[in-house]
């Protein structure tokens, strides 16, 4: 059904393949309420997000193919390139799709390791590189803690602030994930011991401090959660607890981590296994606090992702998170909330814990991924009243923000937040028909937003699906010990949602 003449028009204007415009028009048929707004305006927004995109996948060689294979030993002979899984053209690649080295296009819903918000080589994005006032912000990178340019405020206020989390009003700008937990914690430290000193620091504090000694150096920790990722720098490292190599061989801090709810699903059959679940979590939390303090170190902050991606796609309820910031509160201590996988609209709300109902916002939230930027937006109590205690000299690049202005810009015209919410649904709808059909082959499927996981029956058996899928033109990922996780782009529709769920069921038909 086409709703009426001017819409029609526009589908045959565009040289649209059939695929494409059955892509549209299902799209338009399933509309559901998360549409609403954009029915007030017309269709637009509910017509293909990027306009070239392939109708489908086309596979040439065996994924992997030999031209990637070649560069990568190439690579080897400079670097450790063990965990590259293909050579890629930026050039070709479009919207969902991904050109390799050689020739396959690939449906990507890894993208890049769920940091592509809206796909590759998108013309919004293009336009706001090419557009001239744009240019110093290319070829000048200021070191932005010591010299900012005149209009950095005007690009943080139309950027990073105009999403930024309810209540809180401070925001650093870092490099990446990683660098942003590191500073992060750095913030918890600093402002705990401001309210433990109560003025200014003692000649005896500054004195030790530059010998890695107390009291200048007070043994403080950050605690996190096992299962947890936050990053490979030494403290981000210290709070990761997801595979052992990411560690191994590397000296780390002695800092407490508490276990993270393992839910059984459906979580609707298993609501008392669960809740006594997570009270065992966040009584273990407290006690590792109280264990720590009698020992004498004190935690001054909890980390936590909303969502556990490279752990395996772990949850926990909104019960846990508001009890979890009800002992950071009692304690006086720091919650900090790395939505770097889950921020930026992926789980259907701009930032994750939106879905918590909290009774005030997180003391710090950390971002990067999605938003192009990195860094961590804070309450204002917790910015630091001297210079250089969060710095160095990067401190993150204006042209993000260029791309940055450019990604919200089309999150808010064709609403995509909704658009996410809506397509997660029909990914996870998709696949818990097939875990119902092919029971024993995958199970737990779980999801929120375009976050998406599901269980494979051994982690041989999850690896072989992931190649299997490859060589069907779909690129996945692992997480956790046999988990299979989807990380797409915002302008992911449902004709791709289809595409994927037709592949899936082919490999575990033949499997």
């Amino acid at each position: 059904m086409v709703p009426n003449g001017k819409y029609y028009w526009f589908i045959s204007s565009c040289k649209m393949s059939m695929q494409s415009q059955e892509c549209l028009i299902l799209q338009w048929v399933s509309v559901s309420t998360h549409y609403a707004s954009t029915l007030a305006h017309g269709w637009k927004g509910l017509a293909t997000f990027v306009q070239g995109q392939p109708d489908k996948p086309v596979v040439k060689t065996e994924v992997p193919g030999p031209r990637s294979l070649q560069l990568k030993s190439n690579l080897q002979s400079l670097q450790s390139a063990g965990s590259v899984s293909l050579f890629a053209n930026y050039e070709k690649s479009i919207g969902n799709y991904l050109v390799d080295a050689d020739g396959n296009i690939l449906l990507d819903l890894l993208t890049q390791i769920a940091s592509v918000a809206i796909g590759y080589n998108h013309p919004r994005i293009i336009e706001a590189m090419k557009d001239p006032k744009n240019m110093t912000r290319l070829v000048n990178r200021p070191a932005l803690g010591l010299v900012p340019p005149a209009d950095w405020m005007e690009q943080l206020n139309e950027g990073l602030l105009s999403v930024a989390p309810s209540g809180l009003t401070g925001l650093q700008t870092m490099m990446c994930g990683a660098c942003a937990n590191e500073h992060a914690y750095k913030a918890a430290f600093i402002h705990y011991q401001a309210k433990r000193r109560g003025g200014a620091p003692s000649a005896e504090e500054l004195e030790s401090a530059l010998w890695n000694k107390e009291p200048g150096c007070p043994d403080l920790a950050i605690m996190s959660f096992v299962n947890g990722f936050h990053g490979r720098t030494t403290a981000a490292l210290t709070c990761t607890h997801a595979k052992p190599i990411h560690k191994l061989d590397l000296p780390m801090l002695k800092w407490p981590h508490a276990p993270f709810p393992q839910l059984k699903y459906p979580l609707e059959e298993n609501i008392v296994e669960n809740e006594a679940e997570e009270m065992r979590c966040l009584d273990e939390v407290e006690r590792l606090i109280e264990e720590r303090e009698d020992a004498g170190q004190l935690v001054a902050g909890i980390n936590v992702e909303p969502i556990q991606g490279e752990g395996g796609d772990n949850y926990a309820s909104a019960n846990f998170f508001r009890q979890l910031q009800y002992i950071c509160d009692k304690r006086g201590i720091a919650f900090i909330v790395d939505e770097v996988q889950t921020g930026c609209g992926v789980t259907g709300k701009m930032w994750a814990h939106e879905h918590w109902n909290l009774d005030e916002p997180p003391d710090i939230v950390i971002f990067a991924k999605k938003m192009a930027a990195a860094g961590f937006y804070y309450k204002h109590t917790l910015i630091p009243n001297q210079g250089y205690r969060i710095f160095n000299t990067w401190m993150g690049d204006p042209h993000k923000m260029v791309v940055l202005e450019a990604v919200l810009d089309v999150y808010k015209r064709d609403n995509l937040v909704d658009n996410m919410a809506a397509q997660g649904e029909h990914i996870l709808g998709g696949i818990k028909k097939l875990q119902a059909k092919y029971s024993g082959q995958i199970e737990n499927a779980r999801g929120q937003g375009i976050m998406v996981a599901f269980d494979c029956a051994d982690p041989a058996a999850r690896d072989d699906m992931i190649s299997r899928l490859a060589n069907k033109g779909i690129v996945t990922a692992g997480c956790g010990t046999r988990s299979l996780r989807l990380r797409p782009a915002a302008i992911l529709e449902k004709c791709h949602v289809d595409i994927f769920l037709d592949a899936l069921e082919q490999v575990l038909r033949e499997t």
